[in-house]
């Protein structure tokens, strides 16, 4: 259905990486939050770690807003499936906000974004080295498209009042209002590592403490009330709002098979999907042994805690619209899968930090190498991949995988577009999808004698594994942009749980 959405919404850009998006973003919507309203979180682009610092300071997901993994098409309807029932939408901009995938133009740039949710901009300046020309460089990233509407600036790394009045004097002369001004502040700086931003999950005190520190720093220094003013000037967007049982709906054209989306109604998927529980826990829980939730569906276990911290929320819930039971589990400490696991999915996130602790979890490592021989539905990215290895700088992995893995130097990053060369419980051969890489890590070899996906750009060459009921690659992929990915994962895990439901059955009535 197409809705008109009125959500006040800003998108926080700046010139480039490092002007301190994520410091002005996470603080106004800690802030804003504070204030009682209902903020809800994006994050332009495919970065994961963000997010989690949007989420603790809103207590919502924070969600991806990714033109290049979903289509600019998608960009509105997530955006408005996200917001829905918000007071506020505050946009996390990527690296400067006219930078977007190499070589296409705007595509996948904050500034797209923006003009596709019709969002005021605002742009978040490292003014340390500079101070009238800071003038210029707002004329510039106001002219340049003036299909952007750049409503203001927040000068960041301010070293003196002199400082700020210079500053101010310039951009006024400019006709460009100043809403924020933070000061140098080093006591809010959060910890990275080869990756960027240690992930909340890994330092959840430290990180709680980190956000209310922003949002003291953005509430004493910027105009709060100036910025929802503008956020409240954005026009209404109509668009019709993504959901996962009316995406999963649109695909129906599957073969059947026990548990899917195939042959269901579409009133029936949407059902499925206005009933699943939070993001990220199980709707009932498991019935042990056998294969499924206490709804019926399969029980899918997602890998969670410190070492597996990268998932899209909508992956959780387009696999609840498809029929499944979605609970998390961790790997650093839980030393079996949840009872009747039926499909496991192993997303990204740092087990190259926590290589000894996975390796010294030999029960949890054998039970997923057992699971993966006996037919399991297995979808692994990234990290999941390395876990799935037989080694991981030297220390023994799930072996679940005949390769080894090992940290690199190199970075490996950026979108990729991949087309998948064998069939899989994700994807059927030939299934084309866009995705992107971001890792520093090697596994080798870097395909098995099936090959998860071909890519076709930037640069041609199979990558990841596909054994049995397994795909392994270091591919990670928005399945909002191909909903029969989730469909087909879940009626795999339905297969599986039938197949070992009737197992346990035969066994059972042997005399």
């Amino acid at each position: 259905m197409v809705i008109s959405s009125t959500v006040p919404r800003l998108v926080i850009a700046a010139p480039s990486s490092g002007s301190g998006k994520t410091t002005v973003a996470t603080g106004l919507m800690a802030a804003f939050a504070e204030r009682g309203l209902a903020v809800s979180p994006h994050k332009t682009g495919p970065d994961y770690i963000d997010p989690g610092y949007h989420a603790l300071a809103t207590g919502r997901p924070g969600r991806n807003l990714d033109a290049f993994m979903c289509g600019p098409e998608l960009v509105a309807p997530l955006f408005a499936h996200g917001a829905a029932g918000c007071d506020l939408a505050v946009v996390e901009g990527v690296m400067g906000l006219y930078d977007g995938a190499a070589g296409r133009g705007e595509l996948a740039s904050t500034a797209q974004v923006a003009k596709l949710l019709r969002a005021p901009v605002v742009l978040v300046v490292d003014a340390s080295s500079q101070s009238r020309s800071v003038a210029a460089l707002a004329h510039g990233f106001a002219s340049f498209d003036p299909q952007v509407r750049l409503g203001g600036v927040i000068l960041n790394k301010v070293g003196s009042d002199r400082h700020e009045a210079m500053l101010r004097e310039a951009l006024e002369e400019a006709g460009m209002p100043v809403l924020g001004v933070l000061r140098r502040a080093p006591q809010v700086a959060t910890p990275s590592r080869h990756l960027g931003l240690v992930p909340v999950a890994e330092r959840r005190a430290d990180a709680l403490a980190a956000v209310a520190a922003l949002a003291d720093q953005v509430r004493t220094g910027c105009d709060l009330d100036a910025l929802l003013a503008l956020a409240r000037s954005a026009p209404a967007l109509t668009c019709e709002a993504w959901s996962p049982g009316a995406a999963l709906a649109a695909g129906l054209a599957q073969p059947a098979s026990p548990g899917g989306t195939a042959g269901r109604s579409p009133g029936e998927i949407e059902a499925r999907a206005a009933g699943g529980g939070a993001p990220g826990t199980a709707s009932g829980g498991a019935s042990p042994g056998s294969g499924k939730g206490r709804g019926g569906g399969p029980l899918i276990a997602v890998a969670g805690g410190p070492a597996f911290t990268f998932s899209y929320a909508e992956h959780a819930e387009l696999l609840r619209a498809a029929g499944a039971e979605v609970v998390t589990f961790d790997p650093l400490n839980d030393e079996a899968l949840p009872p009747g696991t039926a499909g496991l999915v192993i997303g990204g996130g740092f087990p190259e930090v926590y290589a000894p602790e996975l390796s010294a979890n030999e029960p949890l490592r054998a039970a997923v190498a057992a699971f993966a021989a006996a037919g399991g539905p297995v979808a692994a990215e990234c990290a999941g991949l390395l876990y799935l290895a037989r080694s991981l700088d030297g220390k023994p992995m799930c072996g679940v995988l005949d390769a080894d893995a090992r940290m690199s130097e190199r970075l490996t990053l950026g979108y990729r577009e991949a087309v998948a060369v064998s069939d899989s419980p994700l994807a059927a051969a030939g299934t084309r999808l866009r995705g992107h890489e971001f890792h520093r890590t090697v596994v080798e070899p870097g395909s098995g004698a099936a090959p998860a996906w071909g890519f076709t750009h930037p640069e041609r060459r199979v990558e990841g594994f596909v054994q049995g009921n397994v795909h392994a690659s270091y591919l990670h992929t928005h399945w909002a942009a191909q909903p029969s990915v989730a469909s087909r994962f879940a009626a795999a895990a339905a297969d599986f749980a039938a197949g070992t439901a009737g197992t346990a059955a035969a066994a059972a009535a042997r005399p």
